[in-house]
């Protein structure tokens, strides 16, 4: 007999190593069910018709590019532009993948949709996309950032949707996550679970990835358009990842720009005190591979493998692992 390797980062659903699909055996099918109809989509010219012109009708794209005149002159250096997808309908880019996801969940004949959510926003876009679409919605929010996000709750409230208070663990966007996870295995039928970050079981990491990455496609042609080149760097901050993985996947190929993740430093380095998975080289303590919420990547985790608290001032960057990868 003989084997064979086969490279993960060859296999549908994987970044490099990381990434894939480890859920239990309830989940399967309706993740199938999902892959199925995401594929079919991506070819479909009538669902994506619907699909950009959502983005350019309903949530206001493309979003332009402005240049950061002072802080430019305040620096004396480089030259600094700033992708402004605050200036879309909800006020943040959660909008982009929400559109896409409710469209999914309506040619699926899924009358209703759960979402988590940690800072406010990708709540308050899946409660605005269901609203416009019909759909009922209940959205998962850990109460320490309901406290913080009190106006994006009365929002989502205002929007038609239910949100459900999560007072369980650090009582954030993690825990969060698995009470929506909790909902969607009981309602599997009716229910489709609209993820916001890149993270889960596959296909949620690529798809997200797919919606958000107009982000990096307009920002290309218009730094090209405005510049005559291409940026030097990307910055993106990293809570869920959707933004920076919409910024850099048009860039994947660029090997002169150079992308950087801004994470939450947190109080300090020691474990639970941050929310710096990958940033070990700067000290920051506590991240190895793992499996979390259906997917392989870097969780904050103690010696014994038990997932840790983290720590930021900011709803939805304190997550306690790593969404996406570039690879």
């Amino acid at each position: 007999m003989s084997s064979q390797i086969v490279n993960p980062a060859a296999i549908p659903g994987r970044f490099g190593p990381y990434g894939g699909r480890y859920v239990p055996e309830t989940l399967m099918v309706p993740l199938f069910e999902l892959e199925r109809a995401y594929e079919i989509a991506k070819s479909d010219a009538a669902f994506q018709s619907e699909f950009h012109g959502l983005l350019k009708n309903f949530a206001g794209r493309p979003t332009p590019l402005q240049f950061a005149s002072r802080l430019t002159a305040h620096l004396g250096g480089p030259r600094i532009y700033l992708k402004r997808e605050d200036l879309l309908h909800t006020g943040a880019h959660k909008i982009n993948n929400a559109i896409g996801q409710g469209l999914l969940a309506a040619k699926m004949n899924k009358p209703r949709i759960v979402a988590e959510t940690g800072a406010g926003q990708h709540g308050v876009a899946s409660a605005t996309i269901a609203a416009h679409l019909g759909l009922e919605c209940v959205v998962y929010m850990g109460t320490e950032d309901m406290a913080r996000q009190a106006l994006n709750v009365s929002r989502m409230r205002m929007l038609g949707a239910q949100v459900v208070g999560v007072d369980a663990g650090s009582r954030t966007l993690k825990d969060a996550i698995n009470e929506a996870m909790r909902d969607w295995v009981t309602n599997i039928r009716t229910t489709h679970y609209l993820l916001g970050s890149v993270l889960g079981a596959h296909p949620y990491p690529t798809m997200v990835r797919d919606f958000q990455s107009v982000i990096g496609r307009e920002a290309r042609e218009l730094v090209l358009a405005t510049e005559n080149r291409l940026p030097t760097h990307l910055y993106a901050c990293v809570g869920g990842g959707s933004n920076a993985i919409g910024l850099f996947h048009a860039f994947l190929r660029d090997a002169s720009v150079k992308m950087v993740g801004i994470e939450a430093g947190g109080r300090g380095t020691e474990l639970g005190e941050h929310a710096a998975r990958l940033a070990a080289a700067q000290g920051f303590a506590g991240a190895r591979p793992g499996i979390l919420q259906g997917t392989y990547t870097y969780v904050l985790q103690n010696a014994d493998g038990q997932i840790a608290a983290t720590h930021s001032i900011s709803a939805g960057l304190d997550a306690d692992h790593l969404h996406f990868f570039v690879a």
